[in-house]
């Protein structure tokens, strides 16, 4: 029924052709009209075919699921926003308490008579023990012997902390010759004073810091049971 209203339609179109137009050109004519509309009828029947709407189906899928998924990244990116402020914060406190606690401990260690060079602290006790007695009181107070990694630290000693001999944390006993500070590490710049080490009272496998004249060139060895003043040293990472 559709393609004879077509017809009539078109057969309509060809009545207003002049009344002079050959049988040829109205053969042409009505031709090209079937023609034209057997195409918009195959246009319009893949249109509504089952594999068109498929196809549309299919891409309202995919916007839907691309929709969905910037949802989630949204959101995931909101709360990961959201954790990082709250533990950059967390953090900026503890550091604060850290930074707070650390300038307290220095200032009780300070008031104690410990004197602060760099990130150690330091102190030189008057008392007289050998070294290995000596070692144990400073482990005792949360340090250890000190050990000179510079020519700084070795001349800040000498201006700032005594006027005698005392034993630093360096030693020789596991080997004779091979000097090591009390954490293990090998000595690999001294300061030894003129002729030393010489071990000239036979083992001499200790060493003491002699405060005099030379800030610089003031490293002894002795016996390790003679008994000197110590100095202790503390690290302090704050």
């Amino acid at each position: 029924m559709e393609i004879n209203k077509n017809i009539y339609e078109n057969t309509e179109v060809i009545k207003d052709y002049r009344s002079d137009s050959d049988s040829e050109d109205l053969y042409v004519v009505m031709k090209g009209a079937l023609e034209t509309q057997r195409t918009r009828n195959k246009k319009t029947s893949e249109t509504n075919s089952p594999r068109s709407r498929c196809y549309r189906l299919t891409a309202v899928c995919l916007c839907l699921l691309c929709v969905l998924l910037l949802t989630v990244i949204i959101v995931l990116w909101v709360k990961l926003q959201t954790t990082y402020n709250s533990l950059t914060a967390e953090r900026d406190q503890l550091k604060r308490k850290a930074d707070v606690c650390c300038h307290e401990s220095k200032e009780e260690a300070s008031r104690q008579g410990w004197r602060y060079f760099n990130s150690s602290m330091y102190y030189v006790f008057t008392g007289r023990k050998n070294w290995n007695e000596s070692r144990q009181d400073c482990r005792e107070r949360g340090a250890d012997l000190v050990i000179i990694n510079s020519r700084e630290e070795q001349e800040f000693l000498s201006q700032h902390l005594g006027s005698s001999q005392a034993w630093i944390g360096l030693t020789d006993t596991d080997s004779e010759g091979v000097w090591k500070w009390v954490d293990g590490t090998a000595l690999t710049t001294g300061y030894w004073s003129s002729g030393e080490p010489n071990s000239l009272v036979g083992d001499e496998d200790c060493v003491v810091y002699d405060f005099g004249p030379n800030t610089t060139w003031n490293w002894a060895d002795y016996p390790c049971t003679r008994n000197f003043i110590w100095i202790c040293e503390k690290t302090f990472f704050c």
